[in-house]
């Protein structure tokens, strides 16, 4: 046996893709397809059998490498391999993992940027890169991650030689996870040729609803000395893409008062409504079947189109250096960097409904049997423009080393540590809105409601048809560090069975900070504005004059649109209206209410029994264990301006027991269950909020979360009928014991990490104080269980029993069905125009709280995806199309009851071919049907929250090997 397909390299696999020294067959132990090693191209000998070995290449020696992965592990594990040296099948990381049965993907911008798998979402998942535990987080999308998931695309896909699938816990896994443990693993020198390899990939990447062309570059240098005890790899990606992103909003729908609705006036002066005159601000509502109808019916709070421009910027830098002396040794160093830098670009011409109704008069308004207000026109309209920019930047960086040791013929450890940090820093995110509040005529028609009707009547590209209104600038920051230690031994206590020892010790530390620089231009009217301090504000005058020196006009483009929609407008020129109105020259105040710090240190340990053998004739395998985890978490977060600090411990033991059985050479029987914990979400953990002293009542985090914990019950077939084919269908049952939801609890303020000096001084808490004063929290609780099913269907067959050409070509595809469901206490619509106050007779809209049955939120109840392929080793072309189902992914507002995303199929393309044995042409398309994405609030209802496209994406290029 070479040295670097030795005892340790055997160990590797067991420590990153499951259990195989476990396994009793021959054919389980291919030590030259574990995860990070360049994969072998002899797939499928069994044991006690003769296989001619298959040599295959590019896209089906990347599926049969995976297969061999899956079929080699204990636990249930799938994976995706590289095809080759900086060569991986798909474009983005989060694109190859929903390939994986249960696995579904979040898109942002038009890529894929966090994963849910098994229908839990991304924060119940736990990343290793290398083997070491991290977040990468970024600030893509509409938002920042201020959380636990893990944002694939921070990655350039090209640096990652495999990606394992952990599905099913053991006790020498690290914990943390409902879902899975997802292993990102860089490549590995001392698994390449000898002597110096070379790879450079370069590509055009063209989107065509931007028009425009960027590059992405990748290549890898390596080498390996004569002896194949020294291996240095480096490898680099580029890439810049600018994709464009159009559509429509609405920001949801809610029911309000109206002023008017087709002449009748909704506001008397006297506000028991019993009588008085029509009034145009102030009042009391006077009930009648026209206000009535209008305000229990549901309309559009923003109503707009616009477009979002993403410009992407992504290097990408790998090392790592393996030196194996002996056939017992091995030292691994690994590095690795990673840039993202984004510009966001928003523009949108809206209607400013949520809260200005008052103002509004309907006409003509046209209602559905859902009870929305499907159509209507808008007199005294609020119309704002809106021009948005966002320029964000993560880096990316981690440093590990791994010693791997065999001690004797039955004694190894490998000790492993290292550390990462991702900042997501946003030093610009700004706003600009130009103001019309008595515009007349405007009209809205979602009868279609992906494609509405929104028309405006007046001239929305006449600077003098609006007011400069309001500024916004609001940078944030987000740090999060992981370190790591870790000690895993293996003593083979017999044969067949094997003792495993270990213990870890990790520190994560979080923190966000947010800073603003807000300023509305009018406040009190007989004052200058607030901006530069030259208009006096007045009823009619509510901004600075609007000029074209700092403006721009917007041309739609293609957003779905229905006729009639007004497609161009003028919005505000970033650069020009933040320097006339020195936006940036304003000191940034911090946000201290959305500001926090979370540190949490694991120790632990574990031990796993692993054990193979048979029993009349029926071979099996299995690891059986126990794993402890202290967790001690320090929260810091603001309250009255002032820091608290609240401390917590807590432990967990999590026992896991994996079975394999083995009834036929080509079929494998597992079953698993386990103990499973997910730590609490960051936001939840936040020790800040508000305190009333005349109340007794608290608004404030929770950092006294429990964490997720879950048992998990796991079963599968897998039948291994031909060689590079596959057909499985498993099975899984997660009982989770409980979830956060919002709830109340009683607490002392020295118990919340608060003291007197958090009170209003001339409240009766802070005069007659008492650190023993119970308050009444209203927070996040530990809230009832749940329980999640679900089945997986697999299937991967090449077509080798087919005549001729057709014998190069094959399939894979699986489908995921989960059934789940949880219960949740959400404020509904209004049911009565006319809640009366019984004190002063005034009318309200009143939600009404109860309590809905919904799936977990984020997860499809279908999922599938599947690839058509074609490969001879020379030329290759695949199709692939991933469905995932609608799903809700948050309980909603403003009289909503959840919000979420309608199905999405998504059609990709990818054609090779390899001119010489060493240069190679390719053509991929992505999203080549341009679908939209719809997001919908209210689960019945289906309201139209957004829907908008990305284009289709096509990148070529060639590939040059050395």
């Amino acid at each position: 046996m070479p040295s670097h397909v030795s005892r340790i390299s055997l160990f590797k696999i067991a420590l990153v893709a499951g259990s195989a020294l476990a396994l009793p067959q021959a054919a389980f132990a291919q030590a030259g397809t574990q995860a990070g090693a360049e994969p072998q191209a002899a797939i499928g000998a069994e044991s006690g059998t003769t296989t001619e070995d298959i040599i295959v290449t590019g896209f089906r020696k990347s599926l049969e490498a995976a297969l061999s992965v899956k079929r080699d592990s204990v636990s249930a594990v799938d994976a995706v391999v590289a095809e080759d040296m900086a060569k991986f099948p798909d474009q983005n990381l989060a694109e190859s993992l929903q390939r994986i049965p249960g696995i579904s993907i979040q898109r942002d911008g038009g890529e894929g940027r966090a994963i849910t798998v098994r229908g839990l979402g991304a924060q119940f998942t736990r990343v290793r890169v290398n083997g070491l535990e991290t977040i990468a987080t970024s600030s893509d999308g509409a938002s920042a991650n201020r959380d636990r998931a893990f944002d694939f695309n921070v990655f350039a896909s090209e640096l990652f030689s495999s990606l394992v699938v952990h599905k099913t816990a053991e006790a020498s896994l690290d914990e943390g996870s409902l879902g899975a443990v997802v292993d990102l693993n860089t490549g590995n020198p001392l698994s390449g040729k000898t002597g110096i390899s070379a790879v450079l990939n370069v590509q055009g990447s063209y989107n065509d609803l931007s028009k425009n062309v960027g590059p992405r570059i990748a290549g890898l240098l390596a080498w390996k000395n004569d002896a194949g005890t020294l291996g240095i790899a480096l490898s680099g990606a580029y890439s810049h893409t600018d994709t464009l992103e159009t559509g429509n909003n609405t920001v949801r729908w809610s029911q309000a008062y109206f002023n008017s609705v087709d002449g009748t006036p909704c506001f008397y002066s006297n506000v028991g409504a019993t009588g008085g005159s029509p009034v145009n601000s102030g009042g009391g509502y006077r009930p009648s079947a026209a206000c009535d109808a209008a305000s229990l019916s549901f309309h559009p709070r923003i109503p707009r189109y616009g477009k979002v421009e993403h410009d992407r910027e992504r290097l990408g830098l790998t090392g790592s250096i393996q030196f194996e002396p002996t056939d017992r040794t091995k030292i691994s160093v690994d590095g690795l960097f990673s840039s993202f830098k984004e510009k966001r670009a928003e523009q949108w011409l809206e209607v400013l409904a949520r809260s200005n109704e008052r103002r509004f008069n309907v006409v003509d308004p046209v209602y559905d049997d859902n009870g929305n207000m499907v159509s209507a026109t808008f007199n005294n309209a609020y119309v704002r423009t809106e021009s948005y920019l966002r320029k964000s930047k993560t880096e990316f960086y981690q440093i590990g080393a791994t010693w791997d040791q065999d001690v004797s013929d039955s004694f190894r450890f490998t000790v492993l540590g290292g550390m990462s940090q991702s900042n997501a820093d946003i030093p610009v995110e700004t706003t600009i809105a130009y103001d019309n509040k008595t515009a007349n005529g405007f009209s809205y028609d979602y009868s279609d409601m992906k494609s509405p009707v929104l028309s405006y009547g007046l001239d929305v590209t006449d600077p003098a048809n609006f007011q400069l209104a309001e500024i916004r600038d609001r940078p944030s920051y987000v740090k999060n560090r992981f370190k790591t230690a870790q000690l895993r031994t293996e003593w083979d206590i017999a044969e067949g069975a094997t003792f495993k020892v270990g213990a870890v010790w990790r520190r994560y530390n979080f923190r966000t900070q947010l800073f603003q620089r807000d300023t509305a231009a009018c406040g009190a009217n007989g004052t200058l504005d607030l901006i530069l301090g030259q208009v006096t504000c007045s009823t009619s005058v509510y901004g600075l004059p609007v000029s074209s020196g700092i403006s721009q006009i917007v041309n739609l483009g293609d957003a779905g649109q229905s006729s009639g929609t007004t497609d161009q407008w003028l919005v505000a020129d970033i650069a020009k209206a933040a320097a006339y109105t020195n936006l940036y020259d304003r000191t940034a105040k911090e946000d201290l209410g959305n500001n926090r710090r979370v540190q949490e240190t694991t120790s632990g340990g574990y031990f796993q029994f692993d054990f193979k053998g048979d029993l009349f004739g029926l071979e099996y395998a299995g690891n059986a264990g126990v794993r402890y985890a202290h967790t001690a978490q320090k929260s810091t977060g603001y309250t009255a301006g002032l820091a608290g600090t609240v401390s917590r411990t807590y432990d967990d033991w999590l026992p896991a027991m994996n079975l394999a059985f083995y009834p036929a050479h080509d079929v494998i029987v597992r079953g698993a269950i386990a103990k499973v914990i997910t730590r609490p979400s960051l936001g939840n953990l936040n020790p800040g909020g508000s305190v009333d002293g005349f109340n007794y009542r608290v608004t404030f985090g929770n950092p006294f979360l429990d964490p997720y914990r879950a048992t998990n019950f796991d079963a599968s077939v897998e039948w291994y009928f031909a060689p590079g084919a596959l057909f499985s269908v498993a099975g899984f049952i997660k009982k989770i014991e409980s979830f956060p939801v919002a709830g109340t609890y009683v607490a002392t303020l020295p118990q919340l990490g608060l003291g007197r000096d958090v009170l209003g001084q001339s409240t009766p808490a802070y005069i007659n104080y008492d650190p023993n004063q119970e308050y009444i929290v209203s927070s996040q609780v530990n809230g009832t269980g749940a329980t999640l099913k679900g089945v997986e269907v697999a299937l991967q067959l090449p077509f080798t029993f087919l005549p001729g050409i057709l014998s190069h070509t094959g399939f894979q595809g699986n489908a995921t069905f989960i059934k789940s469901n949880a219960d949740y206490t959400i404020t509904g619509p209004a049911t009565s125009a006319c809640t009366r106050n019984a004190t002063t007779g005034a009318c309200a809209l009143t939600g009404v709280s109860a309590v809905y049955t919904q799936t977990l939120l984020g997860v499809s109840k279908k999922a599938a995806n599947a690839t058509l392929y074609y490969d001879d080793g020379t030329f290759s072309i695949r199709g692939s199309v991933s469905y995932r189902g609608p799903f809700v992914d948050g309980t909603s507002a403003t009289g909503n009851v959840f919000e979420g995303y309608g199905s999405y199929t998504s059609v990709d393309a990818a054609i090779r071919y390899k001119a010489t044995e060493w240069l190679e042409l390719s053509i991929d398309g992505n999203n080549l049907t341009d679908t939209y994405r719809y997001r919908f609030t209210d689960v019945t209802a289906e309201r139209n929250y957004e829907n908008n496209h990305f284009g289709r994406t096509i990148l070529f290029g060639a590939r040059v090997k050395y």
